[in-house]
């Protein structure tokens, strides 16, 4: 059951209140670049990103948002650190949500400034506490960084933006330790309805990093906690979103798109079955079809095992079978395994 949190607008883009988990991604192009910030955004566009992060840290890049914004089709955050003038620049070139952490904007003055001019077009603020932030007086209040620490961060700076009379607002705690995020959030959801984005920040390069995310997502989301995710990664950001999709698919929290499933392979496997699971993987990134594909490395258990899925593929001695729905319907040469199963996925995708 989905933990019960406000309804925010962020551009065309519904948060909280039920509706679906969104997957965001941050770029890393320069933002003053253009082209490649568009480039990467148009990408992650067609990889299923649903909201992107842009950095702010000068005058270039926040005037070049304006521009950005006419070519991309997603909503775009305006990440704003230290100087409070780059986020009323921001707002000014069109951004559909400002990430501002209240703690290093400065004083209260300049903090009414960003959240006036949030008010006048009634843009969202995300409020951001990472726990490599985190105050030192709270760091001694509990004894170091603690899930504890983060929250009350957190909550204080969302008061100070209620306190100006603003709560069209979204909340993000994060922290590269697991455990920590975790207790964070579930900590966090006790005390607030807002909307929760939900990552393990710096959580590493590509491998490592969906390992970690997919551990603390996984648990976070399992417990009904979450209405943005996003998958950190040292990489390309379209793994972000690749992970982030199969995150919430795996959980039942998102549907649509094909799922692999692949055995690990053993003695028994006599063709390539690393390398056609990979090539799999890779072709059915161009369907939008929820189903599951097996590939299977032996006949001895291929069938049974691939009963489940809708199509499957069951290797033997260079050759294999193809079935569906648990049924054999052909035996092919290895060679033309790959190409039987496009077939059945272009005829699936002409019934959808």
């Amino acid at each position: 059951m989905r933990k019960k949190t406000r309804l925010v607008q962020i551009g065309d883009k519904k948060i909280g209140a039920g509706n679906p988990i969104l997957i965001q991604s941050m770029c890393n192009t320069k933002t003053e670049d253009v082209v490649a910030t568009v480039d990467q955004i148009l990408r992650l566009e067609d990889a299923g990103c649903d909201i992107i992060r842009v950095a702010v840290p000068n005058s270039e890049a926040a005037s070049a948002i304006a521009e950005i914004k006419k070519q991309i089709h997603i909503p775009l955050v305006a990440d704003i650190h230290f100087d409070y003038r780059l986020a009323l620049e921001a707002i000014k070139s069109g951004c559909d949500k400002i990430r501002i952490n209240p703690g290093n904007i400065g004083s209260s003055e300049r903090i009414k400034a960003v959240v006036d001019a949030c008010k006048e077009r009634n843009l969202p603020i995300r409020v951001g506490v990472n726990s490599g932030s985190l105050e030192k007086n709270l760091i001694e209040k509990y004894g170091g960084v603690t899930a504890m620490g983060i929250v009350e961060s957190a909550l204080d700076k969302v008061k100070i933006i209620e306190d100006m009379d603003y709560n069209n607002l979204v909340i993000s705690i994060k922290s590269s330790d697991v455990m920590m995020c975790v207790k964070a959030h579930e900590l966090i959801s006790q005390e607030t309805d807002y909307p929760l984005h939900v990552g393990i920040t710096e959580s590493g390069t590509v491998k490592r990093g969906m390992i970690k995310s997919s551990l603390g997502l996984g648990i976070i989301l399992y417990q009904g906690i979450g209405d943005t995710i996003r998958v950190s990664l040292t990489g390309d950001p379209v793994e972000e979103i690749f992970a982030g999709k199969l995150i919430l698919n795996n959980l039942g929290l998102r549907k649509g798109g094909i799922e692999v499933v692949s055995c690990p392979t053993c003695g028994r496997t006599n063709i390539d079955l690393i390398g056609l699971a990979g090539k799999v993987e890779k072709l059915v990134e161009n369907y939008d079809l929820n189903i599951k594909v097996a590939v299977m490395g032996c006949v001895v258990n291929g069938p049974g095992e691939a009963k489940e899925a809708d199509i499957g593929i069951a290797g033997g001695i260079g050759e294999g079978l193809l079935i569906k729905k648990g049924r054999v319907v052909k035996k092919l040469p290895e060679d033309e395994l790959l190409p039987a199963l496009k077939e059945e996925l272009d005829m699936l995708s002409k019934e959808a």
